[in-house]
């Protein structure tokens, strides 16, 4: 008899998009270190990419992330 339960987190009608296998998964089958989610639909799973994308395109060009530097003064 086991003493710990492998316990899984999700319920069924959560999606999840598994990045080791590049698939869309209802319920957690995966290690949550795999996977985008828990979504709603299945369709919302399926673009988890393209809005993860979309996220780090918008990080990547936000003013409040990227401080201006002060020119380096050269050592002479």
């Amino acid at each position: 008899m086991a003493l710990f339960k492998k316990r899984t987190v999700g319920k069924p009608g959560e999606w999840f998009y598994c990045l080791a296998h590049h698939k869309v998964e209802e319920g957690p089958e995966c290690p949550a270190k795999d996977r985008f989610g828990p979504y709603p639909t299945r369709e919302e799973a399926e673009h988890a990419m393209r809005h993860a994308q979309e996220r780090n395109l918008e990080w990547e060009n936000d003013p409040k992330w990227h401080d201006k530097s002060a020119p380096t003064e050269s050592a002479d």
